[in-house]
């Protein structure tokens, strides 16, 4: 008897009004941070990087560094700040050659003769795998590792243009040539092959040990500088990555950095969304608890002699403390599976591009929060507003 009473005063429009309003609020809600949680490591897991998230930095070259080489050097407290930086787990020198290398091949009746260079980094940072990258002392074999670009620009540049014959990177890792290094009056001589190409680091490479040995052999060691860093990020995605090479001009390749500045971007995306979801949850929160009041106050003396005549502040509220509640859990479940669809219509396009493997339990976990959360505070403004009235 007492809820037919009360159902009569109740406004429809006020109540499709508010589920209209949370459904929308709550379905962006749920989806942004599924979205968030989907893509976030699509953007920072390791693809055709190095092993770990590392990237080649050096100094940025200007007219006075030209002048004065010494400039583009790291000094040791330089790369002691970088690596002091919170973002930063490992920090690893380039090491380069301060001797004289050169290579020749035999090519029957004719020879070729160029001049070389060498650089080496530790070889957890490579990007080539292969059992031939070893050296030792008594070793007459000398591995080394070319760029991928340097075999493209030979074979899409300077073959076509001198009509010389392609070579594709089987060919060209069974070729075998000579390397001559020499410095500080002593000479001697490799066998060497290139046994794999980098698509990460722009230089060309010989293993470590060996490099270290030459150079206290036949180079100055004392007038060897650091001009290049690998860097190793523990979250490549930081944003303060970007501000810092920025700040201290530091030069890294544009898409090293890509990572990061997409996670900025998108967190300030997931925010800004948020931010607008949260203020449509809030003004439908505010509507339904303006219509209460409004119910209240227009139905006042009914409430008051219903009080008069025995019912509680309890019993009043219950009704509108079912409808309310109801309303709001049958909203949020309809705003969940909403957002699961939506999730499943873009992982599938999501899943020829990445391979992906996040779970959707963000999208219920906040489902469950908020079914958990609005229907108390809803049970609990009721109740003390027609408290309030009837007491009055």
């Amino acid at each position: 008897m007492l809820f037919k009473l009360q159902r009569k005063t109740l406004i429809p429009a006020q109540i499709i009004g508010y589920a209209f309003t949370l459904l929308i609020g709550v379905a962006i809600v749920m989806l942004i941070f599924q979205l968030y949680s989907d893509i976030k490591p699509l953007l920072t897991q390791q693809t055709d990087v190095f092993k770990s998230q590392a990237v080649t930095v050096s100094k940025n070259v200007t007219l006075f560094k030209t002048a004065d080489k010494d400039r583009l050097g790291f000094s040791k407290e330089e790369i002691q700040d970088l690596k002091d930086q919170d973002f930063v787990s490992r920090v690893a020198p380039f090491t380069s050659a301060t001797f004289h290398v050169s290579a020749s091949i035999d090519l029957g009746e004719n020879s070729m003769f160029t001049e070389m260079f060498f650089e080496s980094v530790p070889d957890d940072y490579l990007d080539v795998l292969t059992d031939k990258w070893q050296w030792d002392l008594d070793s007459q074999f000398l591995p080394v590792i070319i760029p991928e670009d340097y075999l493209s620009l030979y074979n899409f540049g300077f073959a076509e243009s001198q009509a010389l014959p392609v070579i594709s990177k089987a060919t060209i890792e069974q070729v075998s040539f000579n390397i001559y290094v020499s410095g500080n009056g002593n000479r001697r001589d490799f066998e060497s092959r290139i046994v794999g190409f980098s698509n990460k680091i722009n230089t060309i490479l010989v293993p470590d040990n060996f490099l270290n040995w030459a150079n206290s052999e036949f180079g100055k060691p004392d007038q060897q500088h650091t001009t290049r860093l690998l860097v190793e990020f523990t979250d490549a995605s930081d944003e303060r990555i970007p501000a810092y090479f920025e700040e201290h001009r530091l030069n890294v390749k544009e898409n090293e950095l890509q990572s990061s500045k997409l996670m900025f971007f998108l967190r300030i995306a997931v925010l800004f969304v948020f931010a607008v979801a949260s203020i449509i949850i809030v003004l439908s929160m505010a509507f339904i608890i303006m219509s209460m009041n409004l119910i209240v106050q227009k139905n006042r003396d009914l409430f008051r002699n219903l009080y008069n005549i025995g019912y509680s502040s309890g019993q009043i509220s219950r009704y509108y403390q079912l409808v309310i509640s109801i309303i709001t859990v049958i909203d949020i479940l309809i705003a969940a599976l909403l957002a699961v669809i939506v999730r499943y219509l873009y992982l599938n396009r999501l899943s020829t591009l990445f391979e992906t493997h996040s779970k959707g339990t963000l999208i219920w976990i906040i489902a469950g929060i908020l079914v958990l959360l609005l229907p108390l505070v809803y049970d609990l403004l009721i109740q003390r507003t027609i408290t309030k009235t009837v007491k009055k």
